[in-house]
């Protein structure tokens, strides 16, 4: 019996002691019409109880009434359905059951700041919206976290549902598909037959941080087949990952080929420009009460200091107007009082946070190079070897994307750095001091 079945069964066997006390069912119409009865179903709407025999059906009938009193007094306000046991679909209650599509209102196209950082994503964003699965499907969107992709995926969403209201849309993280997979698998009324069904129904299925699948076995079963459907009947499918679809452990090489498919597009952090659009447009939606304005000065630190992932630079803003609320008085916000809010703040210039440029700053320094020649076009011995161990060290300590990793040496592919970090692990395993170099390398970045 699985965990619904057990949930059923408890609340139908205290609503079967509540009808056997009832003074209006005698003792040997309990035992003969109500003691062989099951609670098949039941959500916010709907009870539906299963019978053997057509008798008892009528009976329970003409007692639903009081079948309804009492699952109220348990706290279940329902209607009440009664079934012969070979009538009762699961099929039909998950069928009558509202949809909910779970897009969030709040994201949209046209709160949605586009900047260099990620013009491509939102250009392809607003095309599948534009037009659901006519150009990109599947569009794969990939990127850190924090930086807008769920923005995106929603506002596909809300765009769809208000321009094309005949077609169906669903959002859903990686990690809910998983669960809803493993609920279909352990329900006797929502069979993973009526779940794929569900799914086989979209108009466009809106897919949040897919990495989540890598590796369920089952989970991973069922969204091939998802995705395949979808995709040969022409419906919209956007996706997103922190990493390209090719560095995802875990993911099936026959899943990362449909990708292909498609339209792969990254997002990557706010420049300056973009960091401090978003400050301001956030700013022009807050309706705080004894805000002054905020100066121009303090809204460019912002956009200097936090402009790793949108939530950090909008943890920051809130951070400051809370700090304003309690100290300014109602009077502008300078940099003055920027600086008292941001006071002891991880976040603002953490010589310590392990990142690309301090890997290459101590890389460099180790080899006696600058920065800018381990990004250069050189390769001369010295320079390519430290540059190799920096990726390295990028993809390591960072689990960054090849691609990201590429960028931050002067825009190389992303196979050159694999070929690098594949290198260097070589490397390691055949010379043992080289291998120590390594970690004394490490040891500097992890520690400062």
């Amino acid at each position: 019996m699985t965990s619904v079945e057990h949930y059923f069964h408890d609340i139908w066997t205290k609503a079967k002691s509540a009808l056997r006390e009832d003074s209006t069912i005698d003792k040997i119409v309990y035992d003969t019409y109500f003691d062989e009865s099951s609670l098949a179903f039941l959500n916010d709407e709907k009870a539906v109880i299963t019978v053997p025999s057509f008798v008892q059906k009528t009976v329970l009938t003409q007692k639903k009434n009081l079948i309804k009193d009492i699952l109220e007094s348990l706290g279940y306000v329902v209607s009440i359905e009664v079934l012969l046991n070979d009538e009762f679909s699961p099929a039909q209650v998950i069928d009558t059951q509202p949809f909910n599509d779970n897009v969030r209102p709040e994201y949209t196209f046209d709160n949605f700041i586009v900047g260099p950082s990620n013009k491509e994503a939102h250009s392809a964003a607003l095309a599948c919206a534009f037009t659901p699965g006519r150009f990109y499907s599947p569009l794969f969107v990939y990127g850190n976290s924090g930086l807008g992709k769920t923005h995106l995926l929603n506002a596909i969403g809300n765009y769809i549902k208000k321009n094309h209201p005949d077609l169906k849309v669903y959002y859903t993280s990686g990690s809910d598909f998983v669960q809803a997979v493993v609920d279909s698998i352990a329900s006797k009324t929502d069979s993973i037959d009526n779940f794929k069904k569900r799914m086989f129904s979209l108009d466009v299925l809106l897919l949040d941080d897919i990495q989540f699948i890598a590796g369920k076995e089952k989970s991973h079963e069922i969204f091939f087949h998802v995705f395949n459907e979808l995709v040969s009947n022409k419906k919209q499918i956007v996706l997103t990952s922190d990493r390209d679809p090719s560095e995802i452990k875990g993911l099936e090489t026959r899943l990362i080929s449909r990708f292909s498919s498609g339209l792969t597009v990254g997002v990557d952090s706010p420049e300056f420009e973009t960091a401090l659009a978003i400050l301001k447009a956030r700013l022009s939606t807050q309706t705080m009460d004894g805000i002054g304005v905020v100066e121009d000065d303090v809204l460019s630190y912002i956009a200097t200091n936090f402009s790793k992932d949108v939530r950090k630079l909008e943890g920051a803003l809130n951070r400051l107007l809370f700090y304003a609320v309690q100290f300014s008085a109602g009077g502008n916000i300078d940099f003055k009082l920027a600086m008292g809010a941001f006071k002891g703040a991880a976040s603002v210039a953490d010589k310590n946070e392990v990142s690309p440029n301090k890997i290459k700053r101590i890389v460099a320094d180790y080899y006696g190079l600058t920065r800018q020649q381990l990004i250069s076009n050189s390769r001369t011995k010295n320079i390519a070897t430290a540059r190799h161990i920096a990726m390295y060290l990028c993809r390591k300590l960072l689990d960054l994307p090849f691609i990201k990793i590429g960028e931050e040496f002067g825009k190389r592919d992303h196979s050159t750095v694999m070929n690098a970090c594949e290198k260097v692990e070589g490397n390691m395993k055949k010379d043992q001091h080289y291998k120590s170099m390594i970690l004394e390398l490490e040891k500097q970045i992890v520690q400062g």
